[in-house]
């Protein structure tokens, strides 16, 4: 959806007093009579009342002073799929903010992320997201610190640390501005957790298919930095347990992720408290949190040849990165080789050249090694063909030096030209670590021979595919499931490049 049109006062009011549900998660509702702000269709607000405005952001609500609705709770629900999606200057820079960056670097290293003027920036935040970077920064950490007062039992000096405040008062100061409730409401007694542990709930748009994510993740998982684990942990629902290791702006962590009734609990042990918005990130990319399942739904059902598919998955999501580097590097190596084969190099190379953890859990015992220790590694450790550890150590060099970037607010454009600079990868594979690592919904793979399989089962051809967009991404997915829970089989296929859909060795499902 447009910004011009979330910005459009008249035709948001005619939008939401007609009772159109697409708006939620869109545009946020302010009335000026109670002070107070909604998400899109809240009982408790009348789009037809005098002093009615339509905002696009929580932000932008908390700058204009209102507080966030204590039934809907706009501000506990997932970011804007406007943020996740889009590719302009407004919605990286979004990203970045959502990843701390602006507390880290501040707003001249957002803007130097986002390769762009700092006034550039702020303009075009204030055009499309209500507010500037400070100011949207600042309500994220708010909502960050009420999240915490609810559910951490975290001391207020450790508290305000995590959230990025330096003053261990201004947390509850904050929150109870912006978010109109008591910060201590609900706080759960002491627990067992360390100081350095925190319990998070993370929202999530239903509905949610959980399993299939994890079965997707699971599959892959890569031994020394992956896990998954049966459910029954302290309040999930019984489903599977993923876990893995991240690396953070400040030292390492742990994620131990479950679903519960409509949240995803995170457990986050980390080096650095400060590195707490970070993971939250990390974890929102890497589970795909933030994308509104009935519009892809809506949009992918109505083709007869998907519908369906979308009614058997409801709520697929697109499996994000929790570290691009380490995604990009398995993309590389899971070319002709089997999934077992992509995951068993993998863990070679964690083994080899990742941190250790000073305090492994489970299985979980490293992080992978960062691209400049990928980079210097010999043929002794990345024990594969040649072209191959070429490619890989190609990557991690332009990765280490900034020829490419897949950090969150990269356009991904020039970093799919930059990916495609980089001998031994072609566009398949640049393709897939776009849909994966830079988030994007719109990544058809034409070329590979999961999806031709099942385009060939329902009559279709890759010109078919442009019907699905913007989220064609998500149609990728619901072929691949198409195919069954392996997705076809343990088939291989070769580096990236193009790869016409009729050769003996076209490109499979990803290893990675």
């Amino acid at each position: 959806m447009p910004a011009e049109f979330v910005l459009d006062q008249e035709r948001c009011r005619i939008a939401l007093r007609a009772g159109d549900t697409r708006l939620a998660g869109w545009v946020y509702v302010a009335t000026a009579a109670t002070g107070r702000y909604c998400r899109a269709g809240c009982p408790e607000c009348d789009p037809g009342r005098p002093g009615v405005v339509f905002l696009p952001s929580p932000g932008a609500a908390g700058a204009a002073g209102f507080r966030a609705c204590q039934r809907c709770r706009p501000d506990r629900a997932p970011d804007s799929p406007r943020w996740a999606g889009a590719g302009d200057l407004a919605a990286r820079a979004m990203r970045l903010i959502a990843d701390g960056a602006v507390e880290r670097v501040g707003v001249a290293g957002l803007a130097a992320a986002l390769h762009s003027p700092a006034t550039q920036v702020d303009a075009a935040l204030r055009r499309h997201a209500g507010a500037d970077a400070v100011t949207l920064a600042g309500v994220h950490r708010a909502h960050l610190a009420r999240e915490l007062l609810e559910c951490s039992d975290l001391e207020p000096a450790a508290l305000a640390r995590a959230a990025g405040y330096t003053d261990p008062d201004e947390p509850e100061r904050t929150v109870a501005a912006l978010c109109s409730t008591d910060p201590f409401r609900g706080r759960p007694p002491r627990g067992p957790l360390s100081p350095r542990e925190v319990l998070l709930r993370l929202p999530v748009r239903r509905p949610f298919d959980w399993p299939g994510l994890v079965a997707f993740l699971g599959a892959r998982a890569v031994p020394g930095i992956e896990e998954v684990l049966p459910g029954g942990i302290t309040g999930s629902d019984g489903a599977a347990v993923y876990r893995r290791t991240v690396r953070l702006p400040r030292g390492a962590g742990v994620l131990t992720l479950a679903m519960a009734a409509d949240h995803v609990m995170c457990t986050a042990r980390l080096e650095d408290l400060r590195d707490l918005a970070a993971a939250v990130r990390r974890c929102r990319v890497l589970l795909d949190l933030d994308a509104d399942p009935r519009a892809i739904a809506r949009r992918l059902g109505a083709d007869p040849a998907l519908a369906d598919l979308v009614r058997a998955g409801p709520g697929r999501r697109r499996p994000g990165a929790a570290d691009p580097t380490e995604l990009a590097t398995r993309a590389v190596l899971g070319q002709q080789v089997s999934v077992a084969g992509a995951r068993t190099l993998a863990g070679r190379i964690v083994a080899a050249l990742g941190d250790r953890l000073p305090q492994p859990e489970g299985s979980v015992t490293h992080v992978f090694p960062t691209a400049a220790t990928l980079r210097a590694a010999g043929p002794g450790v990345l024990r594969m063909p040649a072209s191959r550890r070429q490619t890989v150590t190609g990557l991690a060099a332009a990765l280490d030096d900034g020829r490419v970037q897949l950090h969150a607010g990269v356009d991904r454009d020039e970093a799919e030209r930059a990916l495609l600079a980089v001998p031994g990868i072609g566009p398949w594979t640049a393709s897939y670590i776009r849909m994966r690592c830079l988030g994007d919904p719109d990544v058809f793979l034409p070329t590979d021979l999961g999806v031709v399989k099942a385009l060939r089962r329902f009559g279709l051809g890759a010109p078919d595919a442009q019907r699905w967009r913007p989220w064609r991404s998500y149609a990728v997915l619901h072929l691949w499931a198409s195919l069954g829970a392996a997705g076809g089989g343990d088939r291989r296929f070769p580096p990236g490049g193009p790869q016409p859909v009729a050769a003996r060795n076209c490109q499979t499902r990803p290893a990675s």
